[in-house]
């Protein structure tokens, strides 16, 4: 069963930068409703949507608050709004296609067409359905959603990035005072996208272990749940020990290439082991030397169930990054009716793009007390029996180490 091409990202340097709002807005109630007062043309869409949400009976909550307001439908505050129109504008205005979502001979303005887009990504809703919230076709949705997505994924790849040194030693800082961990340089988890498919022989290798049509998203995580390496494009039917073999990430650090920073010495006056650097994964990846697992013993001792307590304070920032993920752009957790496969992927990458962006940004959606422990149901995660010598005796070495530490 081959994978589909375009499988994994490659990902580029990171950094951010933020622009200054294109257009401010006074706020007042008035029967029920809010009215507003723009400076400038561009956010004349916020208006008309909002008053099309109150009319439909989607008004949000707080309407009377336009910053709030706009957050609840958007996943982000208007300056993020407007620091994203700055990444993809040279292309939404640059070269349209013909005929493309023109009003009175008109083409839409920069910052309508990232709210289409945005909307469509974060409700999920259908494009018929977007389309009537902004006054526009369904064919417009669809042609300026896919324009915003390969803008971004030519504008914003600088927003998921392995991490600098000082950056990583940032990270494992962070991580061992949350968790213990000496040296611990992440958490990876994966979920399942859910799709629709076409009742045909070829889409047979798409089909999940729940039964479902699904492609893979596996991500790497840091301390702050933003997204450090991700892979996707994998059918659901592939176990996530075989897609994380699948991927570069896995290569590089097989061959000492990733990974690879400074050691650290056990505190354990019995021996004077090294500690490497790692990851914590669940119990369906392999257990290796940069890959801690927990023990899944039937009869744990007190030391191993030490350790997986430590471990799971660690790997559980994977498993709510991706619940944080589907619950902002909540196109990822309903079920995408008959998807472009080719194009699916950069649709996840988008996703997870934003979902760096906003805590870039320090504009979180969702606060932690928000975000649920599991990211998708029915699924049941099957032990996967693949154990490394080395990853076995790494794993011993931290069982040892953790007693220094008091009990989470």
């Amino acid at each position: 069963m081959p994978p589909v091409k375009k499988g994994e990202r490659k990902i580029m340097n990171s950094g951010t930068r933020k622009t200054k709002d294109s257009g401010k807005l006074k706020s007042a109630k008035s029967d029920g409703t809010m009215a507003a007062e723009l400076r400038g043309p561009d956010w004349e869409w916020w208006c008309t949507f909002l008053d099309r949400q109150a009319k439909s009976g989607e008004g949000a909550p707080h309407s009377d608050q336009q910053e709030e307001a706009f957050r609840h439908f958007f996943r982000m505050s208007k300056s993020t709004f407007a620091y994203i129109c700055s990444i993809v504008r040279k292309d939404l205005i640059s070269l349209p296609p013909p005929g493309l979502i023109t009003i009175e001979g008109r083409l839409l303005r920069v910052e309508k067409q990232v709210a289409i887009a945005i909307w469509r990504l974060a409700s999920g809703d259908s494009q018929m359905s977007v389309g009537a919230a902004f006054g526009v076709g369904q064919s417009t949705v669809s042609q300026v959603t896919w324009r915003f997505i390969q803008s971004m994924e030519r504008n914003a790849r600088h927003h998921l990035v392995w991490p600098n040194r000082a950056r990583m030693e940032e990270i494992k800082s962070n991580l061992e005072a949350l968790s213990g961990l000496p040296n611990c340089c992440g958490a990876i988890d994966a979920t399942h996208i859910v799709m629709t498919l076409p009742n045909a022989k070829s889409s047979e290798d798409w089909r999940d272990p729940a039964q479902k049509y699904s492609m893979l998203l596996q991500g790497i995580f840091d301390d702050e749940m933003r997204f450090i390496n991700i892979v996707t494009g994998y059918p659901g039917s592939l176990p996530f020990e075989k897609m994380l073999e699948f991927s570069q990430f896995y290569e590089l650090c097989q061959a000492g290439k990733c990974l690879d920073g400074p050691v650290r010495g056990s505190s354990c006056k019995e021996d004077a082991a090294e500690i490497r650097e790692f990851i914590v994964g669940d119990k369906c990846y392999p257990l290796l030397p940069w890959l801690m697992t927990p023990y899944e013993e039937e009869d744990p001792s007190a030391p191993m169930v030490n350790f997986n307590d430590h471990q799971k304070a660690a790997r559980m920032l994977g498993t709510r990054a991706l619940a944080k993920l589907k619950g902002c752009w909540r196109i990822l957790d309903k079920v995408i009716w008959r998807p472009d496969k080719n194009k699916l992927p950069s649709l996840i990458l988008v996703c997870c793009l934003l979902h760096n962006i906003l805590i870039d940004c320090k504009d979180d959606f969702l606060s932690d007390d928000e975000i649920p422990d599991r990211h998708e149901t029915g699924y049941n995660r099957v032990n996967c029996e693949g154990v490394d010598p080395d990853g076995e005796e790494m794993r011993e070495i931290l069982t040892r180490y953790l007693p220094t530490y008091e009990a989470i």
